[in-house]
């Protein structure tokens, strides 16, 4: 019964592996109490399970999301941040803008970076004394 049942399920479902997670995730689902929406007829849960998905009751894309459900450890919600970041200025700079004075910044070409980054060295590194 159960071999008639898989290819059944291989028009339902392309990829063998993904049947096999699915037929199994859904015979611990039956076994756990979950009802079912075929006639038992004295099959055990994994047969039960294929008859299930290879009669159409059940769709590939529905157990997929279930199975991917039950392997989340930890399903991360993206929520917005409560207020915004206060803004990195110059609390000397930021209260001569609120005064509304005319505040000059400093502006700093690509070049200048760079020629200002091949400038750095790293720091020496400690000297052994050997002893």
């Amino acid at each position: 019964m159960a071999r008639v049942t898989v290819e059944d399920c291989i028009d339902k479902v392309d990829n063998r592996f993904d049947l096999i997670l699915m037929a199994s995730h859904r015979a611990r689902a039956i076994s756990s109490g979950a009802p079912i929406s075929v006639q038992r007829d004295n099959d055990k849960n994994p047969v039960v399970a294929l008859r299930e998905i290879g009669d159409g009751k059940l769709t590939p894309g529905d157990l997929r999301e279930d199975v991917i459900h039950a392997l989340q450890k930890h399903v991360e919600i993206d929520e917005p941040e409560a207020e915004a970041a206060p803004p990195m200025v110059n609390p000397d700079v930021q209260s001569q803008i609120e005064a509304g004075a005319d505040v000059q910044f400093d502006r700093m070409t690509e070049e200048d970076l760079l020629r200002g980054l091949e400038g750095l060295t790293p720091p020496p590194e400690p000297e052994d004394d050997g002893e």
